[in-house]
């Protein structure tokens, strides 16, 4: 029996994969993947728009009749971190590397786009949005203000992402939250600084920021209802300079992850009046900066099944996830403006010890190829549902 089409495309899309993999590029510097990207939808004969935050690429697909629309969605961009692995389609870029699957992604995006161009069992358009600066920079927000959807308009959206932590072969996602929000807090303790052996001469920060450490980490037991979910983590305290001067500041950096407004409005403030509590006591001056930078990722109900559909059409064990991830995505951005959903793809290995078996953003991270037909499919399939003829 003939192989499928899709199975067709494997080898094609694994070079593709392991082609991106060994060129990361970081945050709104995706340009050798946006030409690259670009040129295979020219291929294949779509419209194609550049330059949408800075380095995105949208292509776009009709057949039909149907006013309906649909956007599918991959990131393009990888990490600011030094790869360690030593397969051959490894990092050639010091300082950058693909540990969370974005090549992956987007070799998925382009085959999805090449298999709906030549089955075309849609009656409608399809606009494939390949973004930027997924990474903690927000490319999703900038497309978005920058008019994506004014000049694409989509009923609806759909994303997915690599999950080493189901089997290969599954697929989740639920209705409502599925990531988390994230936001990021920096607080600065000011004294006067001074001699270490005069403490009485200047309010101690290192004290103070060790105090308010212990504090913060007392927030979300003691200050949210225990049925809501958030975590609240310090991740950097700094300092000083040397072993006989007490610093004239030091700053106490973390993260929160909430997956509704409330509650991050709850630890926001109760963040800042610990802060001022801590340096009042000590007599320091303080400075809280907050950011809220990627909002919740929450799926709509109609999209959710439908995502879910298509898993079982695509091959996919499809189930609903029991509970969020207290990771982020800023695909939230595009669900807060479209209906839409976001699905998880297993790639597990099976085999904890095997090579490339490892968690995202792990220096040794790799993409399991074997997942790249799986999510063509999905794609596929959403797509299908979506604009069905009936």
């Amino acid at each position: 029996m003939a192989a499928h089409p899709i199975e067709d495309l494997l080898p094609d899309l694994v070079a593709l994969r392991r082609d991106l993999h060994a060129h990361p590029e970081l945050a709104f510097n995706e340009r050798r993947t946006a030409g690259i990207v670009a040129a295979a939808l020219r291929l294949l004969g779509l419209e194609v728009h550049t330059g949408l935050g800075g380095t995105g690429v949208v292509g776009t697909l009709r057949h039909g009749s149907s006013s309906r629309t649909v956007g599918l969605r991959a990131d393009m961009d990888a990490l600011p971190i030094a790869e360690q692995s030593r397969f051959e389609h490894a990092s050639r870029h010091a300082g950058a590397h693909h540990g969370c699957g974005h090549d992956g992604h987007t070799a998925i995006l382009v085959g999805a786009a090449r298999e709906l161009a030549r089955t075309r069992r849609f009656d409608g358009t399809v606009h494939f949005i390949f973004q930027p600066a997924e990474e903690g920079q927000g490319g999703a927000r900038v497309m978005v203000e920058q008019g994506l959807f004014e000049r694409f308009p989509c009923d609806a959206v759909f994303a997915l992402h690599n999950w080493p932590d189901l089997p290969l072969g599954q697929a989740q996602t639920r209705p409502g939250p599925i990531m988390a929000a994230a936001d990021r807090f920096d607080i600065v303790l000011r004294g006067r600084g001074g001699h270490a052996a005069q403490p009485h001469r200047t309010p101690d920060v290192l004290l103070a920021a060790s105090q308010l450490v212990v504090q913060l980490n007392t927030i979300v037991a003691r200050r949210l209802d225990p049925a809501q979910s958030a975590v609240l983590s310090v991740t950097r305290v700094r300092g000083g300079s040397s072993h006989n001067v007490l610093p004239a500041d030091a700053t106490v950096t973390g993260t929160v992850r909430t997956f509704d407004a409330q509650a991050q409005d709850q630890i926001e403030a109760a963040l800042r009046n610990t802060a001022a509590g801590v340096a009042l006591a000590h007599g320091a001056e303080v400075d809280v900066e907050y950011r809220r930078y990627y909002p919740a990722t929450v799926n709509t109900e109609r999209e959710t099944l439908l995502a879910l559909r298509a898993a079982e059409a695509a091959g996919l064990r499809a189930s609903v996830a029991s509970q969020p991830a207290f990771t982020s995505e800023d695909f939230a951005f595009l669900l807060r403006e479209r209906p839409g959903a976001y699905l998880w793809l297993g790639q597990g290995r099976g085999d904890p010890a095997a090579d490339g078996a490892r968690p995202l953003h792990h220096p040794c991270y790799d993409f399991n190829d074997d997942v790249l037909p799986f999510g063509v499919r999905w794609f596929c399939a959403v797509v299908e549902d979506a604009l069905s003829g009936s």
